[in-house]
């Protein structure tokens, strides 16, 4: 019988749900931000600024790749259990049979 390992509450991912529902905010806070480029864009047509209706377009096309791309971007965590202060990490004090009694090495 294996022993379960353990999760660090530090590393511990979020459940799938709580993930997917993240991620989907994200996507529709960039999806809005998308339209309110396109739409600004339209605006500033409209309303002659010729330097700034560019730049919302660029913005209305790049924020879907944006978006696409962090909406796919999953959870990071991992449940790995590598401890700084692992034994393979750190020193040990050597042994009882080294050191005399009084602190003393023989």
């Amino acid at each position: 019988m294996s022993k379960a390992q353990s999760i660090r509450i530090t590393t511990a991912g979020r459940s799938r749900a709580e993930d997917i529902a993240v991620r989907q905010k994200r996507y529709a806070i960039s999806m809005s931000i998308r339209s309110l480029c396109f739409i600004g864009a339209v605006i500033a047509g409209l309303a002659g600024i010729g330097w700034l209706w560019p730049i919302l377009i660029a913005g209305a096309l790049i924020l879907p790749y944006v978006a696409v791309v962090m909406a796919n971007a999953t959870n990071t965590k991992s449940d790995e259990m590598n401890l700084l202060d692992s034994p393979y990490g750190r020193r040990e004090l050597p042994g009882g049979s080294d050191h005399a009694r009084d602190g003393r090495e023989l």
